[in-house]
């Protein structure tokens, strides 16, 4: 032993005699209810904006966390709406927006398919309607 070391450290373990640790990693809306994560982060929101003039559609900006709706509001205008031309917000609960998955595109939009009657060019457009 060196002079001045107060103890002997021991050996290193061998390689693979220790398990690692596993993290637990949870997304929110995923359905998981650990408690650790789930008090310590606020829900997440998902904002959408309409830009311009005109019927222009609400388009997904991005998503923030906020503890309710109406600060998700006041955040999302603060983050997203900064230049002026944004003329409404919407924030939804990433927990409450349900999508199809691409992998079951085709048995979900595939009925519609072989339905003639329900694709535009089936219908003829009166002759006192304009802007078609």
């Amino acid at each position: 032993m060196a002079p001045g070391c107060g103890r002997r450290r021991r050996p290193t373990p061998q390689r693979g005699a220790r398990k690692r640790r596993q993290l637990k990693v949870t997304t929110m809306g995923s359905g998981n209810t650990d408690s650790s994560s789930t008090e310590s982060q606020w829900p997440l929101w998902e904002v959408f904006v309409q830009e311009g003039e005109g019927p222009d559609p609400h388009q997904h900006a991005g998503s923030l966390h906020a503890p309710d709706a109406e600060m998700a509001l006041q955040n999302a205008r603060d983050v997203y709406a900064r230049r002026g031309q944004v003329k409404s917000i919407w924030v939804v609960p990433a927990q409450n927006i349900i999508a199809s998955s691409p992998e079951d595109s085709g048995p979900f939009f595939d009925p519609g398919n072989d339905k003639v009657y329900r694709h535009p060019q089936f219908y003829k457009v009166p002759r006192g309607v304009k802007g078609f």
